[in-house]
C-alpha cells in the first residue's frame, strides 16, 4: 500500500472528497484505486476562519510500482511501513519462574499483558482494589466520605490515569510501533476505533473502566494472576560483587513472594515505596517536577477563541491548548494535562493533604475547560538537600493547601482577577467551581512560594494574548497542583535494570520514564521485552 501523507480538505468537505484528493494527488483515475483507509486525520486551526483537516492515508492502487517511481521525489508519497507490533520472544515450556509486575497503572497494565501474550504467566501485585471497587471509593471522598489512602484517584487498579481525561499522544518517539500496539489493544478492550486515528485521541474516566476490567480479563486467560490490596513493603536483596540481585518481595501483613524479576511501575505517587526503596540502597535520584494551580473557564470560551464561527462542529470537539511562557525571573510556566469539557477533581492519596487534577469523560460535555498552569522547579535550585527531598516539598505544598481550604479536603481557591491583583476573593463570578468535595475562596499566595505566585501572575496576562479572555476577571484558579510528575528517578540501565540491583525493573511514570497513559504503556511494553529477555537467557544458564 501507499502512504499519502499531508492532503488538506476543508473542514466541512464532502465524503467524496477524500477520494477525489486521492485520485488528483495520485493523478489516476477511480478504476485504478482499490481501497483507501484513513491512518490519521488531525487539524489546522491557525486560521479559525478557514480550519484545515489534514489526512494521512493508506492506499491501495493496482499499479503501486509506477507510482512509486513516478512519485520517487515526493515526500508525501510512500510505501506504507510495517506498524505491526512483534513480540521479541515467547516463554519457554519449562520456564523456572513467573515475573512479578508491582503496580497496575497503564504500564504495569502493559507490561503484565505483553508478558501474558509472551507465555510468561505474570503475578501482578496492586496494593489498591479493582477499579470498579476503587471508583466507589473515590466518588465516595469526593462526595465527602473519608479517604481511604490505599483506593483512591492515584492508588488501584488503572492507576491515576483512570481519572483523567485519557489523553493517548506524548512527544515520545515511538519507533517500534509500542504505541500502535498501545492503541490497537485499548481498541480491542472497547475504546472508541477513532483513536487509532485522530491526531488527539483520549478516552474518558468511565470509557477506561470498563476497558481496564476487559484487559485483566485477557491477562488472565492467558494465566496471570493478579493480587489486589496487597502492598510490598521492601525487597529482600542479596548483596553482589557491585550492588545488590532480588531475590524476593516482602509484602504487608507479613507475606513473602520468592521472585527474582520484578517491573516496579508503582506510579508518582507511592511516597512510601520510594522511602523504603532508598533506606535499602536502591539507587534514587532527584528529578525536575512542576507546581501550581489548576485553571477554569468556560470551555465556551476556549472553543470561540480556537475555532471562531466553527466551534461546535463535532470534528472538532471541545478545544484544547498548549501554552508555555518563560518569565523575568527564569522560571517557566506552562499549562499542562489540559482537559477540555471537564472538572477538576481531589487527587489526595494521603489524609491530611489537598491535591488537584484534572478529569473529563470521553463526551468532553462539561461547562469548562480546565487545565494545571504550573511552574517548573529543579533539585539544584528548589530541593538540593536530599534525593527524597521532592517529596517532603509536595507534602509540605498539600499540607498548607488542606490548612487554608478549611482542613476538610475543601481546596483553596481564588479568582484570576484578584490572584492578578493581589486581592483574597470573597465571592464568584460566572465560573463555578468544578471542584469537589468543595471549594473555600481566599488568597493563594498563602500555598505556595512566593516565586510560583510571581511567575504565575506575568503569565496569565501573557497567555491572555493567546486565548482572548484566558485572564477574565472571574475565571478560578485552585490550588494546589504538585503531582505533575515523579519527584523522583530510579536510575536504570541500558536493559532497564535497576543500575545496582539485578532483576528490579523501574517503570513508567513513578521511576521517571513516562509521563501520561500512552508514554507509560510505551514504556511497560519496552521493560516487559527486557525483562522477558532477560528470563530466557537466565533460563537457559545453570546458576
Amino acid at each position: 500500500m501507499l502512504r499519502l501523507t499531508d492532503i488538506k480538505l476543508p473542514l466541512n468537505h464532502q465524503e467524496e472528497a477524500i477520494e477525489q484528493a486521492i485520485l488528483s494527488k495520485l493523478k489516476i483515475t477511480p478504476s485504478q484505486l482499490i481501497s483507501f483507509n484513513m491512518f490519521k486525520r488531525g487539524y489546522d486551526a491557525r486560521n479559525n476562519r478557514d480550519i484545515q483537516l489534514i489526512y494521512t492515508l493508506d492506499v491501495e492502487v493496482k499499479n503501486q510500482s509506477e507510482l512509486l517511481e513516478q512519485f520517487e521525489q515526493d515526500p508525501q508519497v510512500r510505501i506504507t511501513p510495517d506498524m505491526q507490533y512483534k513480540f521479541v520472544t515467547q516463554a519457554p515450556d519449562n520456564l523456572a519462574e513467573r515475573p512479578v509486575v508491582v503496580g497496575l497503572g497503564p504500564c504495569g497494565l502493559f507490561a503484565a499483558l505483553i508478558l501474558a501474550q509472551m507465555g510468561f504467566k505474570p503475578i501482578i501485585l496492586e496494593r489498591g482494589k479493582e477499579v470498579r471497587e476503587r471508583t466507589k471509593d473515590t466518588f465516595g471522598f469526593w462526595r465527602k466520605k473519608p479517604l481511604n489512602p490505599e483506593s483512591n484517584v492515584q492508588f488501584g487498579e488503572g492507576g491515576a490515569g483512570t481519572f483523567s481525561d485519557g489523553k493517548l499522544y506524548s512527544q515520545v518517539k515511538d519507533r517500534k510501533h509500542y504505541g500502535r500496539k498501545v492503541l490497537h489493544e485499548f481498541v480491542a478492550a472497547g475504546a472508541p476505533e477513532e483513536i487509532m486515528y485522530v491526531s488527539k485521541p483520549h478516552i474518558g474516566t468511565f470509557k477506561l473502566v470498563n476497558m481496564v476490567e476487559k484487559m485483566r480479563e485477557k491477562i488472565i486467560s492467558l494465566g496471570g494472576e493478579f493480587r489486589f490490596s496487597t502492598r510490598v513493603e521492601k525487597l529482600d536483596l542479596a548483596p553482589q560483587s557491585e550492588g545488590y540481585k532480588l531475590k524476593g518481595l516482602h509484602l504487608a501483613g507479613g507475606d513473602y513472594l520468592s521472585c527474582k524479576h520484578v517491573v516496579l511501575a508503582v506510579g508518582h505517587s507511592a511516597r512510601d515505596t520510594f522511602t523504603a526503596l532508598y533506606e535499602q540502597g536502591v539507587h534514587i535520584e532527584a528529578k525536575p517536577f512542576s507546581v501550581g494551580f489548576r485553571i477554569e473557564h468556560e470551555q465556551s470560551m476556549i472553543d470561540k477563541c480556537r475555532f471562531g464561527d466553527n466551534a461546535g462542529n463535532p470534528i472538532l470537539g471541545a478545544a484544547d491548548y498548549k501554552l508555555v511562557h518563560h518569565c523575568k525571573n527564569g522560571r517557566t510556566v506552562y499549562s499542562f494535562c489540559m482537559c477540555p469539557g471537564g472538572t477538576v477533581v481531589a487527587a489526595a492519596s494521603e489524609p491530611g493533604r489537598v491535591v488537584t487534577n484534572g478529569m473529563s469523560q470521553y463526551s468532553r460535555h462539561e461547562r469548562n475547560a480546565n487545565s494545571a498552569i504550573v511552574v517548573g522547579i529543579t533539585p539544584e535550585q528548589d530541593y538540593p538537600d536530599h534525593p527524597l527531598a521532592g517529596i517532603e516539598l509536595q507534602r509540605s505544598l498539600e499540607d498548607m493547601a488542606f490548612a487554608v481550604g478549611g482542613e476538610n479536603y475543601h481546596a483553596p481557591a481564588q479568582l484570576i482577577g484578584d490572584f492578578l491583583a493581589g486581592n483574597a476573593s470573597a465571592e464568584l463570578g460566572d465560573v463555578k467551581p468544578s471542584y469537589t468535595p468543595g471549594i473555600t475562596l481566599t488568597d493563594l499566595s498563602k500555598v505556595v512560594p512566593d516565586f510560583v505566585t510571581e511567575s504565575i501572575r506575568e503569565a496569565i496576562p501573557a497567555f491572555n494574548r493567546q486565548i482572548k479572555g484566558f485572564a477574565k476577571a472571574d475565571g478560578l484558579l485552585t490550588g494546589v497542583e504538585t503531582r505533575t510528575s515523579s519527584p523522583i528517578c530510579i536510575k536504570r540501565d541500558k536493559d532497564y535494570q535497576s543500575v545496582n540491583v539485578a532483576g528490579l525493573y523501574p517503570a513508567g511514570e513513578g521511576a521517571g520514564y513516562a509521563g501520561g497513559i500512552w508514554s507509560a504503556g510505551i514504556d511497560g511494553i519496552r521493560v516487559a521485552e527486557a525483562l522477558a529477555l532477560a528470563m530466557v537467557t537466565s533460563d537457559a544458564k545453570p546458576e
